[in-house]
């Protein structure tokens, strides 16, 4: 596993885009027609299986917003869910406007978690350090310098779903998407469902960390 890890420390350091400053003014303007799905405070909302972006990393915002506008995301005929994004992404304009968006989205602060998810938290802890916690925190709070998303504060369906997505190749899958291939891979090595069901009720427990 350690190996593994390595490579994907390697491959992220070999080259990663480079985005134009975002404006956060700017951007909370645009952000206006996406906060029916994703919430005014983009705390997110379940019921419109829409997830937290809410102190989110800008490059990780901008990174899934090019690849909704380019098919490297959402594509799949399977991932209706994604679909819609891809339609909702479009409204951006250009680049800029992906930075500004995801400007005013890193600026606000993170969401603590809604409620208890269960689960055996030790397990969860165990397979979460050991298969996840190299690339997105000890305490899920994400890394920047990874380009690995934050976790904790996250709807626990959605990252079930984005999980099981990387698994049944919804994700991870285009050619251009080198960093969903790496969460593919990953996606592979939990044992079991009640396994994950315990890395998930682990990432919920860490609430709103930093």
């Amino acid at each position: 596993m350690t190996r593994i890890v390595c490579m994907l420390i390697f491959t992220v350091l070999c080259g990663t885009p480079v985005w134009a400053a975002g404006d956060a003014a700017t951007g909370k303007a645009l952000y206006a027609s996406c906060a029916a799905c994703h919430g005014v405070q983009a705390e997110g909302i379940a019921a419109m299986n829409a997830p937290a972006l809410a102190g989110q990393e800008a490059a990780y915002i901008e990174r899934q917003l090019a690849h909704f506008q380019a098919g490297v995301r959402g594509a799949d005929p399977a991932d209706t869910l994604g679909a819609q994004m891809r339609g909702m992404a479009a409204v951006l304009a250009d680049t800029q406007a992906i930075a500004d968006v995801s400007a005013y989205l890193a600026a606000l602060a993170p969401m603590s978690s809604a409620s208890d998810a269960g689960g055996d938290l030790r397990n969860g802890n165990n397979y979460y350090q050991s298969k996840c916690g190299a690339c997105h925190g000890g305490k899920a709070e994400g890394n920047a310098a990874l380009f690995a998303p934050r976790l904790a504060g996250q709807d626990v369906a959605y990252l079930k779903r984005q999980y099981l997505n990387f698994q049944q190749g919804l994700r991870g899958s285009h050619a251009e998407d080198r960093f969903g291939k790496q969460m593919k891979m990953m996606s592979t090595t939990l044992p079991g469902e009640k396994d994950l069901d315990d890395v998930l009720a682990f990432i919920n427990a860490q609430g709103a960390a930093r």
